[in-house]
């Protein structure tokens, strides 16, 4: 009997051992061809920026091309259908950025994203401050002078919407309400490049965008920047005044985190974690994404799940009131 026992539970482990075999050779061979990631972000903007950046530090790092995919549209439901639908072998990775997981009830299917019911945590790849840039024209050099305007002339100021539901979007939405202002939205899909001409033509008064979206329009002098809604003051932008100067709390910052299909086999993920790590960590890394206002800090696959259900417990809020609005 306990012959028949031993020989039963070595036949168990020998028929284990290929399974196993095949998920560490392929962690430890990964990746030995291309890897695609999908972004949710429009090609140009910010987000979109800060990724290729993540996707040129691991290209090096591997000796693979990483890939970046742009899928938008539907309130980022496309990026997350695609992404949810890849195979689980790690040459598909997802980074979706912050509006991804704080859409709003109803808006669309595949949204919000939740980790790790939807898809599995890897590493934080980038945040990125929303600037708040106007026309020279406008006659406003500061966010105070801003809202002192927007109140005498209520619904006339024009802010552009690169992306309704967008982060861009929300914050010029909380920035009415806790200012006690209203402007006049006018949409724009595709990213920033129009909505800047636009803005720097003087067709419309201001824009809310991260910096890499607007850069090539504030070094022109054809948009100006009046404040930044970052935590704090940046190294890069000493001068420019924060918007909680002026509005107590008010702060938005975007942010994109790499994950991955459901099912994707561990020692898979956890080596594409190590390897970000290594990325944004990297100093070279930390200044091209300083230079257009951006910024980034390693996460492991649990600091990353941490992060993401804070921050949905500071935005949902807030878009299911607008929304309800």
């Amino acid at each position: 009997m306990q012959l028949r026992y031993w020989l039963g539970t070595a036949a168990l482990c020998l028929m284990a051992l290929p399974a196993a075999t095949a998920v560490q050779a392929q962690a430890g061979n990964y990746p030995d061809k291309p890897v695609t990631v999908i972004s949710d972000a429009a090609a140009g903007a910010t987000p979109d920026i800060d990724a290729r950046f993540c996707a040129d530090g691991l290209t090096k790092l591997w000796g693979q091309q990483v890939v970046i995919i742009n899928r938008t549209g539907a309130f980022g439901s496309l990026a997350v259908h695609a992404a949810a639908e890849a195979a689980a072998d790690g040459y598909t990775l997802f980074m979706p950025s912050l509006a991804s997981f704080i859409a709003g009830p109803g808006i669309a299917t595949n949204v919000p994203v939740m980790l790790p019911r939807d898809f599995l945590p890897i590493g934080f790849t980038a945040e990125n401050p929303m600037f708040i840039a106007v026309n020279p024209a406008l006659g406003v050099n500061t966010l105070p002078e801003l809202i002192a305007l927007a109140k005498k002339q209520p619904g006339t100021i024009s802010i552009a919407v690169t992306g309704v539901g967008r982060l861009t979007h929300l914050t010029g939405l909380v920035l009415q309400e806790r200012a006690g202002i209203q402007l006049l939205p006018v949409p724009y899909n595709g990213g920033p490049a129009t909505a800047l001409a636009d803005v720097g033509s003087g067709r419309v008064s201001m824009i809310i965008e991260g910096y890499s979206g607007i850069l090539g329009a504030v070094k022109a002098g054809s948009v100006k920047l009046i404040a930044v809604a970052a935590r704090e003051r940046l190294p890069q932008f000493p001068d420019l005044p924060l918007a909680s100067e002026t509005i107590p709390g008010f702060s938005a910052t975007g942010w994109q985190v790499l994950v991955a299909p459901l099912a994707t086999p561990k020692p898979i993920v956890e080596k594409v974690s190590v390897d970000l790590a290594k990325v944004v960590s990297d100093e070279d890394f930390k200044k091209r994404l300083g230079n257009i206002g951006s910024y980034s800090q390693a996460m492991t696959p649990d600091q990353t799940l941490a992060f993401v259900k804070k921050e949905q417990e500071t935005w949902l809020p807030v878009v299911q009131k607008i929304s309800v609005k």
